[in-house]
């Protein structure tokens, strides 16, 4: 019997292989996964982060849900119901934008919801300055100056894009000129001077391509002359007299060919003043602001251009090679 036993055992063996070998391939699933956006509506305007629901399933499960904006994937998942995606919209601009969710099931395979527009709107419409609303539609001047204002200048200010005129001169202001002040590209006219305003000049200022005066003089201004300056090819007057500014005057300065008022006097500038100032319109000889003034009480270093040579006034030249 134990004979026989042994005997069968390599027949069993190859039966079991026979058996594997003939049993059938389990069936490709090819079943698409469902998926549908629950909220918000299609339509809605929608404003700072939201959050976008869906609801999805498929015969062999769900491995995640993705947002798509546009076309583009955000690479926000979700693999736990409910389904939840966050959306941050303020990294966009106003406008509308064409929302999907994308579902993917274990399989692999994938199917698209119905798309939904929404309309991002983070731009408001009123602006608190100083316990006064402003409409930034309506507001095209802010005349604020000589009023004993204090504190800092807000980042709410670039949201007046319409604004033309900002005056703001001789007041207490403190703390840095704001970076959002190059959103107001509309502006002619920017009065700064006369405040306690530290810190540097920010290089979006570069971006107020309509400017015809550009005053900051009397601060407290630190840093160099951004190179963007010579963007403001439409300025005529430029004040950055009485400050502390350093560094070297940027060449570029001789882009600005409409200018006829230019004060950097009362400064800590050093370097060699650029030749590119010869580009500049202005009549050193009869400046009503003195010629001698336009320079006079920096660090600059000779040779300086024939054009100056004889009205950069006084300079200190103690750190000069």
């Amino acid at each position: 019997m134990e004979f026989i036993v042994k005997r069968l055992y390599p027949l069993l063996f190859i039966s079991v292989l026979i058996y594997w070998g003939c049993e059938e391939p389990k069936e490709e699933d090819t079943e698409k996964p469902t998926v549908s956006i629950t909220s918000p509506q299609n339509g809605s305007t929608v404003s700072d982060s939201i959050t976008i629901t869906c609801m999805s399933s498929d015969n062999e499960g769900i491995e995640k849900v993705e947002l798509w904006v546009n076309g583009v994937s955000t690479g926000v998942t979700d693999n736990t119901e409910p389904y939840s995606l966050n959306w941050n919209t303020t990294t966009h601009e106003d406008g509308s934008f064409t929302i999907i969710v994308r579902s993917y099931d274990l399989s692999g395979n994938t199917t698209d919801s119905e798309p939904i527009i929404l309309t991002v709107h983070n731009t408001p419409t009123e602006v608190t300055l100083w316990g006064v609303v402003y409409s930034v539609e309506d507001t095209d001047s802010l005349n604020l100056s000589n009023n004993g204002l204090t504190g800092t200048i807000p980042p709410e200010i670039g949201n007046l894009t319409n604004l033309i005129y900002l005056r703001l001169s001789s007041n207490q202001f403190t703390g840095n000129i704001p970076s959002e002040i190059g959103n107001l590209t509309n502006l002619t006219e920017l009065w700064l001077s006369g405040n306690q305003l530290t810190g540097s000049i920010p290089p979006e200022i570069g971006n107020l391509t309509n400017l015809t005066e550009l005053w900051l003089g009397g601060n407290q201004l630190t840093g160099s002359i951004p190179p963007e300056i010579g963007n403001l090819t439409n300025l005529t007057v430029l004040r950055l007299d009485d400050n502390e500014l350093t560094g070297s005057i940027p060449p570029e300065i001789g882009n600005l060919t409409n200018l006829y008022n230019l004060r950097l006097d009362y400064n800590q500038l050093t370097g060699e003043i650029p030749e590119s100032i010869c580009d500049l319109n202005i009549d050193w000889l009869s400046s009503s602001y003195g010629s001698q003034y336009v320079l006079f009480n920096n660090k600059f270093c000779p040779p300086y251009p024939s054009c100056i040579e004889n009205y950069v006034g006084n300079q200190d030249t103690s750190d000069c090679d």
